[in-house]
């Protein structure tokens, strides 16, 4: 392969990766922001009907690990957490944990070494597997974000205005450098 054809595949990795960076940076800043009532509040409708902001939270943490262990057997995966019990402080250091395991396996994923480790990607059990590559980040990534953004409707419904404390998960740039990243959005 080419060294510019290398360098460009260098550089859409990279890219991903502060992407999915930034995207634990979004969940992190709602965590930080959210009213600790909207935590466990029953979203309205019939009861049981729907997860609360902690089990959505949970949730995500939770399929992150399931696909670690599935693709990524040699990461170390942090414990799950309780849809039930966590709490916003547990969520916040779980999510980052996790985040950085993630990470190492999307780096493994999506590296264009012969030796690598994370060829495929499987979701679930009863889900078909598929190479692993950019189809696999941006499943989770939209995996992610739609769970996001249901966290945000939610509380919203709950009568908690997330978006007017939080209008930063819009703020690219400022999420990169909470991130820790010295890149700009590319």
């Amino acid at each position: 392969m080419a060294l510019s054809t290398h360098a460009a595949l260098a550089e859409i990795r990279d890219s991903l990766l502060e992407t999915y960076a930034a995207n634990d940076a979004m969940n992190q800043l709602i965590l930080s922001q959210l009213d600790p009532r909207a935590w466990r509040a029953q979203p309205p409708g019939p009861k049981s009907s729907g997860r609360t902001i902690a089990a959505i939270f949970a949730h995500l943490h939770n399929c992150r690990l399931k696909w670690l262990r599935r693709n990524a057997p040699h990461l170390k995966c942090p414990p799950p957490l309780d849809p039930h019990r966590c709490t916003l402080k547990q969520a916040a250091a779980a999510h980052k944990k996790s985040t950085l395991q993630c990470l190492r396996m999307l780096s493994d994923a999506l590296s264009v070494a012969p030796n690598r480790r994370v060829t495929k990607f499987s979701r679930d059990s009863w889900m078909p597997t598929w190479p692993a590559g950019g189809t696999m980040f941006t499943y989770m990534f939209a995996h992610e974000a739609h769970h996001r953004g249901q966290i945000l409707m939610l509380a919203h419904q709950l009568g908690y205005r997330l978006l007017d404390k939080t209008p930063g998960i819009w703020q690219w740039e400022k999420l990169w450098k909470q991130a820790g990243l010295t890149t700009r959005p590319r």
